[in-house]
């Protein structure tokens, strides 16, 4: 692997699950990056928007996706939200190789649901309310997704994702 791969998608597509199961297989570091944005600022996620707001977040990820760049090829898993803003995409494009997981509504719905009680932003929703975020938040998101070079659509949730990439991984990379 020659150069980053960058996993982009809405929450609960697999990115995390994914990148640390292609980073296993391919010898290489896997990290999340809002793990290392916990690090950077020395206090969780939600800790940073309740006390920081949502501008110093998305300045300190843009910070801490370009650090990306430096040290070992590794594969990273982004947040759902980072390549909507600055330049991130095109960004992630020009320093390694974007990959769409590109899951469908009623599959983020069944693994948010499942996981609803981790994710604050989701406390209060039913099921359909759930839907409808997640189909609102995909539509204005789709736009910057779409620009990664490859994209992998899963259709339900027990789907491979990790497995089908690294069987079609020399095609994918060119390599």
């Amino acid at each position: 692997m020659d150069r980053n791969i960058y996993l982009v998608g809405f929450m609960g597509a697999g990115k995390s699950h994914v990148g640390k199961k292609l980073a296993t297989k391919l010898y290489c570091p896997f990290v999340d990056l809002d793990t290392m944005i916990e690090r950077a600022a020395q206090m969780s996620i939600n800790d940073i928007f309740a006390t920081r707001g949502e501008a110093f977040f998305r300045l300190l990820e843009r910070r801490v996706l370009h650090d990306t760049a430096f040290g070992p090829r590794r594969i990273v898993a982004t947040g759902g939200g980072a390549p909507c803003f600055f330049n991130n995409m095109e960004w992630i494009n020009a320093h390694g190789l974007a990959i769409y997981l590109d899951a469908q509504p009623m599959v983020l719905q069944e693994r948010l649901w499942r996981g609803r009680a981790k994710r604050p932003l989701l406390h209060g929703m039913d099921k359909t309310m759930l839907l409808r975020f997640i189909q609102e938040k995909i539509e204005a998101r789709d736009v910057f997704y779409r620009q990664a070079p490859v994209r992998y659509r899963i259709e339900n949730p027990q789907q491979d994702a990790a497995g089908d990439l690294l069987r079609n991984l020399d095609q994918i990379t060119g390599h």
